[in-house]
C-alpha cells in the first residue's frame, strides 16, 4: 500500500502547509461547473487591498519603540534612565529622560506622518471603482472587494485592477492593446490576445453565461511568465482545454490603450499580483555615519565602564585605610554603611556610571536628529532643481540618509522615463550610399516648415530609383505597426497637419513608428493592415495593396525580423530588417561597403541602426518556405529551436537595400550627469526591461558606453552557444588578462592606457548566475561575475524584471567591499531596486508616482542628480561627520577632568561642575553652534562642487569617520581635558587669592575648568568654520555671551526654589582675580594650538584636493586677475608671486594652458578652451594637471 500521498499531507498539514497547493482552480463568474464533470473544491484567496505601510493603528506604539530601542545609544540612555530612578545618583533623572523623551517622540512623529501618507495613498487605490459583472449587469465596486473569479469591465485609458486573463474585446479579432510603462518601463503598446473561444462574447449576459475553470500556477514574479489553461464547459460531456501564456494574461497596473473594452477575469488579486510580488518589503534604512556612530559609542561606552571600574576599585583600596571612611558630606547612613561590600560596591560602580555618562552625548542623537529634519529642507528649496514643466521640485520623504548621498560608490539606473524621454525619432537613411534626412519628426509631431527631403550626397540615377523604392516599401511593409483612424492617442491631440486628423501609428517598438513616420515623410505612406493584405500610399498618391503571407517575428537571438509579401502584380518578396551584424553575414550584393561605412558613422553618433534587405521568391521557394514553418509551429517540443532553424534557412541569400538611423532621445543633460558621476568615482550601472539593442544604443549616447570601449556579452544567444561556466571564464579571463592584479581606475580609459570594457547581460542569464550551485565542480558563479563587473567601466542589465533589479542591488550591496549604493527609477517597476539601495531616489516621471511615492527623495529629472550628489550629498557628509566627531570630543574635553577630580576628592562622587552646567552644558552652552554648523557650512563653493566632481572622490568610503581621525578627535579631546584640569591645578595650586584674601574652593576650581572648557570648545569650532556669515557670528559669539551671563545671574541671584545656594557669588568672585583672567586665555590657546599647528603642517606639506580649492578661493580674491593660467590654481602663493616675477616660467606650454575667468561675486570659474572649435566646452579638474575629457 503506498502511503506516500498520506505521508505528504500530513507533512504539509504539520507544517503549516495545509491550504498550500501547486496549482489553484479559478471558478469564473463564481459558477460551479456542471454535475457530474469534476469535484467542486472552493479555495481561499485574499481580497484586493494593496498595502504598502508599515504600521497599522494597533501595532504603532510597540513596533516603533521596539525599532527605536535597537539603537543601541537610545537603549543605553533608556538603561541610565532607570538607573537614575532607582538609586541615589549624583545628577538627577530628568537630565537623562527628557532628551531620551524627546528624541523617542521626534523619530515616532516623523515615521508616524511618514507611514500615514502610505496609507492615505492606498486608500486611495484601493477605493478606487472597478466594474464586475454580475447576473448578467454591470456592478460598480471598489476594488478592494474585488475577488479572484470576478468578471471585470476595463474601458480604454483605465488601470486593471488585478491579474487578468483576457476572455473578449471590442475588436473583431479579439486582440487588445496595452501599455506596461508602470511595471517594466516600456511605454510602447503591446498586443494581448483573448481565448479564441470566448473572443465572440461582447455583451454582460453573453459572457455572464459562460461556464470555465482556469487552472494555472501559484502567484510568481516573473512579469513574463505565466502556464494555464481554460477548460470551457458546452453541451458536450468533456470540456475544451485551451492553453493560457502570458500573452493571455493583463497585469495589474498596466492600462489599456486603443481599445474601448474589455472583459476578462481576476485570477490573482491584491498581495498575490504580480505588481506586488515585485515590491520589495519596506524597511529601515540606516546610513553609513550611523553606523559609525554606533560603533563609537560602543567605543566610548567601553571607556565609561572602564572609568567607572577604575574609580569603584580605586575607593574601596582608598577606604581600606581604618582612618578613612565614606566622606561625611555623602550623608550615608549607618544601614547603607552597613551594606554587603558587595551591594556597596555595585551601587557605586552604578553610581560612577551616572556620573561619567555625560562622555555618551545624548544631545548629539537630539543634534542629529534636528540637523537631518532642517537640513532636507534645503533640498526642497533649491530652485535649480525645481522643473518649469511639472510645476515641481525635489522631494525628502526621509531625512535619515542625507548624508548617504555623499558616499554613493554604485548607482543603479532604469532606462525608459529616467535616461531617455522616450520619444523616438527618425533621423536618415541611406539607400546604396545615398542619405535622405527629412525633418523632424517625433511620434507624429510634424514641425513646422517641415516640407520637403533634404538629399545629402549625390542623388541616386534612374537605375537606383527603382530600389529607392524598393527600400521605401520595405520599411512600410516589413513592421508589426497597428494604425489608429483617430485624432486622439491617449487623450493627446497628435498629428493635425494643416488643420486635418491622420492616422496614428502604434506599435510594441517605438523605432518601428519612427521609421514608418519617417516614410511617410519620404513620400511612402502606410496605410493599414485590413483582410491580411497591407496597403501603402506612395509619391504619386497611388494605393499600393501587398497581401501579407508570414511574419518571422523580431527576437534578440536573431536580431532580425521579417516579412513575405506577395504583391498586386503577383511578385513574391522577403523583406528583412534588422542589427547590422545580422544582416551583413547574410547579405550576398549590394553596396555593402558604403552602407556600412554609414552605418558606423552613425553608431558613433551614438543612433540606433538597422539595416535593409530582401529577395524575390519563386513560387517553389515559397512553398518549401512554408512547409518549413508548418512543421516547426506545429511542433510540440522544442518548438522555438525548431523555428529558430527555420527562420535561419529561409533569410539567406538577401540583397542589401540600406539602413536607417533612429535617436532614442536623452534627458536633457543626462549623458553630462552620467559623465559627472563617473568623474566622481561611481560606477553606473543600467537596468532595465528593455530589449538589448534599445538600451545599448541608450547607453552609446549617453555616454555610458564610448566607442572605445568592448562589450561583452552574457546573454542567453551566448550561453546557448558555450556553457555559463565557460563563459563567465573566458570573460574573466579577457578583463584580468590586462589588468592583472593591478587597481584598474575605470576612467583611465580616456587616456588610452587601459582598455575599456562594457558588460551586457539579460535577465534569464542572470537568473543562472544568481543560481545556487549544484556542485562545488561548477564554482561560485556570483563571484566571477562580481569580479568581471569591478573591471568593467560601465554595466547594462536588460530583459530586467523588477524584481532581479533588486537582486542585482543586493548582489552589490553584500559584496565584500559593501559598497554603498543608489538605484533611481520612475515607474513602479523601479520600486523594488528603490527599496532595496541604500538610497533610492524617484523620478516624477511620465509613469505614475509609484516610485517617487516609494523612495528616499524624489526630483523631477535625472540631470538632477548631479547637483543632488555633487553637492548636497558632499555638504551634507562634512557637515555631520564633523557634528559626530565634534560632539564625541567635547564631551571627553567635558567628563574627563571629572573623572580626574575622582583622584584628587577620595572617590567620594563629588561632582566637579555645578548641576545647572552638567545639565545645559549640551543643550544650551554649545549646541547652537554646532547645529548651525551642520547646517550652513561650505568648505568650498557649489559651483565648484558642480564643476569638479572629483572632489566628491575626497569624502568617498566614509574617510571622514575612519578610525584613525576618530582616535585623533578622542586624544585631542583628552589632552585638552588634561590642559583644562591640571592647568587650573598648578597655576592656582594654594596660589591665587581673592581681594580678601580668600583662596579659591572646589566650586571656583570647577567653575574655572568649566570656563576654560566651554571657550575652547566654541573657538575650536571657530576655527573649523570656512563659510562666515552674521548668523555664525551671532550664535558662536552669542553662545559665550549667554555662558558669561548666566553664570553671572545664576550666581548673583539667591534663587528661591533652590534648596541650596552653593554658586552664589563664585562666578563672580573668580572674575574678580586678575590671574584667572590670564590663566584662562593663557589655557585656551595651549589647548587649541595643537591643532592649529597641525591643520597648518598638513595643509602646507600634504594638502588635500579640497585643501588646494580652498587656497584656490582665499587666492583669488585679492591676487588673482581676470585671466589667469589654470597650472597656477595648483600652486601655493609662494608660486604665484614667484610667476608675477618671472612670467616666461611657463611659457614652453603655452599652447596647452587653459584659462579660468573668475567671477567675484559669485565665488565660481567658467573654463573654455584656447584650442578646438568654438563652443565646444570642456571640463577640466581645479587640482592637479589640467586634462582634457
Amino acid at each position: 500500500m503506498d502511503f506516500s500521498a498520506l505521508r505528504n499531507l500530513i507533512s504539509r498539514y504539520c507544517t503549516g502547509e495545509e491550504n498550500w497547493v501547486d496549482s489553484r482552480t479559478v471558478y469564473i463568474g463564481q459558477r460551479e461547473p456542471p454535475p457530474g464533470t469534476e469535484a467542486y473544491i472552493p479555495q481561499r484567496f485574499p481580497d484586493n487591498r494593496i498595502v504598502s505601510s508599515k504600521y497599522t493603528f494597533w501595532n504603532f506604539v510597540p513596533k516603533n519603540l521596539f525599532e527605536q530601542f535597537r539603537r543601541v545609544a537610545n537603549f543605553y540612555f533608556l538603561i541610565i534612565f532607570l538607573v537614575q530612578l532607582i538609586i541615589d545618583t549624583p545628577t538627577s533623572p530628568v537630565t537623562s529622560g527628557l532628551p531620551l523623551f524627546f528624541v523617542i517622540t521626534v523619530t515616532a512623529i516623523k515615521q508616524g506622518y511618514e507611514d500615514w501618507l502610505r496609507h492615505k495613498a492606498d486608500n486611495a487605490v484601493n477605493q478606487c471603482p472597478v466594474h464586475i459583472i454580475q447576473h448578467g449587469k454591470v456592478v460598480r465596486k471598489q476594488s478592494r472587494k474585488l475577488r479572484v473569479g470576478d468578471i471585470v469591465l476595463v474601458k480604454e485609458d483605465e488601470t486593471f485592477p488585478s491579474d487578468l486573463i483576457l476572455l473578449s474585446t471590442s475588436r473583431d479579432d479579439g486582440t487588445c492593446f496595452v501599455t506596461t510603462a508602470s511595471l517594466d518601463g516600456e511605454s510602447s503598446h503591446k498586443t494581448y490576445y483573448a481565448v479564441q473561444d470566448t473572443k465572440s462574447f461582447n455583451t454582460e449576459k453573453e459572457v455572464d453565461m459562460l461556464r470555465a475553470t482556469i487552472e494555472c500556477e501559484q502567484p510568481q514574479p516573473d512579469l513574463y511568465k505565466f502556464v494555464g489553461r481554460i477548460n470551457i464547459y458546452q453541451d458536450r460531456d468533456e470540456p475544451i482545454a485551451r492553453p493560457l501564456g502570458s500573452e493571455n494574461l493583463l497585469l495589474r497596473g498596466a492600462t489599456l490603450k486603443n481599445t474601448e473594452f474589455v472583459y476578462a477575469v481576476a485570477i490573482y488579486t491584491g498581495m498575490e499580483s504580480k505588481m506586488a510580488l515585485n515590491y520589495q518589503s519596506k524597511s529601515q534604512k540606516r546610513s553609513a555615519v550611523e553606523k559609525s556612530m554606533n560603533a563609537f559609542l560602543v567605543v566610548y561606552l567601553c571607556i565609561l565602564i572602564s572609568k567607572a571600574l577604575i574609580n569603584t576599585t580605586l575607593k574601596y583600596v582608598w577606604q581600606a585605610d581604618p582612618n578613612r571612611d565614606e566622606p561625611w558630606y555623602n550623608g550615608k547612613t549607618d544601614h547603607e554603611r552597613q551594606r554587603h561590600v558587595m551591594i556597596r560596591a555595585f551601587t557605586d560602580f552604578l553610581a560612577f556610571m551616572v556620573l561619567f555618562n555625560y562622555i555618551i552625548p545624548v544631545s548629539m542623537y537630539v543634534t542629529v536628529e534636528m540637523q537631518k529634519f532642517l537640513g532636507s529642507y534645503f533640498i526642497t528649496w533649491d530652485d535649480e532643481m525645481f522643473d518649469e514643466e511639472l510645476g515641481e521640485g525635489a522631494l525628502v520623504n526621509t531625512s535619515d540618509l542625507n548624508e548617504e548621498l555623499g558616499q554613493v560608490e554604485y548607482v543603479f539606473t532604469d532606462k525608459t522615463g529616467t535616461l531617455t524621454e522616450n520619444n523616438m525619432e527618425f533621423i536618415e537613411c541611406c539607400v546604396d550610399g545615398h542619405v535622405y534626412v527629412p525633418h523632424a519628426i517625433c511620434n507624429g509631431q510634424i514641425l513646422s516648415g517641415s516640407s520637403g527631403i533634404d538629399m545629402i550626397d549625390s542623388s541616386p540615377g534612374p537605375d537606383g530609383k527603382e530600389r529607392e523604392e524598393l527600400f521605401f516599401r520595405a520599411l512600410c511593409l516589413c513592421h508589426t505597426v497597428q494604425v489608429k483612424e483617430e485624432e486622439t492617442v491617449d487623450g493627446i491631440k497628435r498629428g493635425i497637419h494643416q488643420g486635418k486628423a491622420t492616422s496614428f501609428y502604434i506599435s510594441s517598438s517605438p523605432d518601428e513608428v519612427a521609421l514608418v513616420e519617417g516614410m511617410k515623410r519620404l513620400g511612402f505612406t502606410y496605410l493599414r493592415l485590413k483582410d491580411n493584405h497591407m496597403e501603402i500610399l506612395n509619391r504619386e498618391d497611388e494605393v499600393e495593396r501587398f497581401e501579407l503571407l508570414e511574419v518571422l517575428n523580431f527576437d534578440s537571438v536573431r536580431r532580425r525580423m521579417s516579412v513575405i509579401v506577395r504583391s498586386s502584380s503577383g511578385h513574391l518578396y522577403l523583406f528583412c530588417k534588422g542589427a547590422d551584424s545580422s544582416i551583413f553575414p547574410r547579405v550576398i550584393s549590394g553596396k555593402v561597403d558604403r552602407v556600412r561605412a554609414r552605418v558606423e558613422h552613425n553608431a558613433v553618433e551614438g543612433l540606433r541602426t538597422l539595416c535593409v534587405a530582401y529577395k524575390a521568391l519563386s513560387q517553389e521557394e515559397y512553398h518549401n518556405v512554408c512547409q518549413l514553418l508548418d512543421s516547426a509551429k506545429l511542433a510540440l517540443q522544442d518548438r522555438d529551436r525548431k523555428l529558430a532553424e527555420a527562420y535561419d534557412l529561409i533569410e539567406r541569400d538577401l540583397i542589401l537595400l540600406g539602413a536607417t538611423a533612429v535617436e532614442d532621445r536623452l534627458q536633457e543633460k543626462a549623458a553630462d550627469t552620467i559623465e559627472s558621476l563617473h568623474k566622481a568615482g561611481m560606477k553606473v550601472w543600467v537596468l532595465t526591461g528593455d530589449k538589448m539593442e534599445t538600451a545599448a544604443a541608450t547607453c552609446y549616447a549617453s555616454k555610458l558606453f564610448r566607442r572605445s570601449t568592448q562589450i561583452l556579452e552574457l546573454t542567453t544567444k551566448r550561453t546557448e552557444e558555450q556553457s555559463l561556466h565557460d563563459v563567465l571564464f573566458e570573460l574573466g579571463r579577457t578583463v584580468l588578462r590586462q589588468h592583472g592584479s593591478l587597481t584598474h581606475d575605470t576612467f583611465s580609459g580616456l587616456s588610452g592606457e587601459f582598455q575599456d570594457y562594457g558588460l551586457i547581460i539579460d535577465g534569464a542569464t542572470l537568473s543562472a548566475v544568481m543560481k545556487p550551485a549544484q556542485d562545488d565542480s561548477s564554482g561560485n558563479y556570483k563571484e566571477i561575475f562580481l569580479e568581471i563587473c569591478r573591471n568593467c567601466s560601465a554595466v547594462l542589465c536588460c530583459r530586467m524584471a523588477p524584481l532581479q533589479k533588486a537582486q542585482i542591488v543586493k548582489l552589490i550591496k553584500a559584496s565584500k567591499e559593501h559598497p554603498i549604493t543608489l538605484a533611481v527609477g520612475d515607474g513602479a517597476n523601479d520600486v523594488s531596486m528603490i527599496l532595496e539601495a541604500h538610497v533610492g531616489i524617484g523620478i516624477m516621471g511620465k509613469e505614475g508616482r509609484q516610485a517617487a511615492r516609494n523612495s528616499d527623495y524624489a526630483i523631477p529629472k535625472f540631470k538632477h542628480l548631479k547637483k543632488m550628489l555633487l553637492v548636497h550629498g558632499h555638504y551634507y557628509y562634512i557637515r555631520i561627520a564633523e557634528l559626530v566627531q565634534y560632539f564625541f570630543y567635547k564631551n571627553v574635553c567635558f567628563i574627563f577632568p571629572q573623572f580626574l577630580y575622582q583622584f584628587f576628592c577620595g572617590f567620594s562622587q563629588q561632582p566637579l561642575y555645578d548641576t545647572a552646567y552638567l545639565t545645559l552644558y549640551n543643550i544650551s552652552f554649545t549646541s547652537l553652534p554646532i547645529l548651525l554648523y551642520s547646517l550652513i557650512e561650505q568648505h568650498v563653493s557649489m559651483d565648484i562642487l558642480k564643476r569638479d566632481p572629483s572632489l566628491y572622490r575626497d569624502i568617498a568610503k566614509n574617510c571622514l569617520l575612519r578610525w584613525r581621525i576618530f582616535i585623533y578627535w578622542t586624544f585631542l579631546g583628552l589632552f585638552d581635558s588634561m590642559v583644562f584640569f591640571f592647568g587650573a591645578y598648578f597655576l592656582f595650586d594654594n596660589t591665587t587669592f581673592t581681594s580678601n584674601g580668600q583662596i579659591f574652593g572646589n566650586w571656583t576650581f570647577g567653575t574655572l575648568v568649566f570656563t576654560v572648557l566651554v571657550f575652547t570648545v566654541t573657538l575650536k569650532l571657530a576655527l573649523d568654520t570656512h563659510y562666515w556669515t552674521w548668523i555664525n557670528h551671532f550664535v558662536v559669539w552669542g553662545s559665550l555671551l549667554f555662558y558669561v551671563v548666566f553664570s553671572l545671574l545664576w550666581g548673583g541671584v539667591i534663587w528661591p526654589f533652590l534648596n541650596y545656594q552653593r554658586m552664589y557669588y563664585v562666578f563672580v568672585q573668580m572674575l574678580s582675580s586678575g590671574p584667572a583672567w590670564l590663566g584662562i586665555g593663557l589655557l585656551v590657546i595651549i589647548s587649541l594650538l595643537p591643532d592649529v599647528l597641525k591643520k597648518v603642517l598638513c595643509r602646507a606639506l600634504w594638502p588635500t584636493s579640497t585643501e588646494r580649492i580652498q587656497n584656490v578661493e582665499k587666492l583669488y580674491q585679492s591676487h588673482l586677475s581676470e585671466f589667469t593660467p589654470l597650472p597656477l590654481l595648483n600652486s601655493s602663493l609662494p608660486d604665484f608671486e614667484a610667476h608675477n616675477i618671472n612670467p616666461r616660467r611657463s611659457g614652453h606650454r603655452s599652447k596647452e594652458l587653459m584659462y579660468t575667468h573668475w567671477r567675484g561675486t559669485t565665488g565660481y570659474c567658467t573654463f573654455s578652451s584656447t584650442l578646438g572649435p568654438p563652443g565646444i566646452g570642456r571640463t577640466h579638474r581645479l587640482v592637479g594637471l589640467e586634462t582634457s575629457v
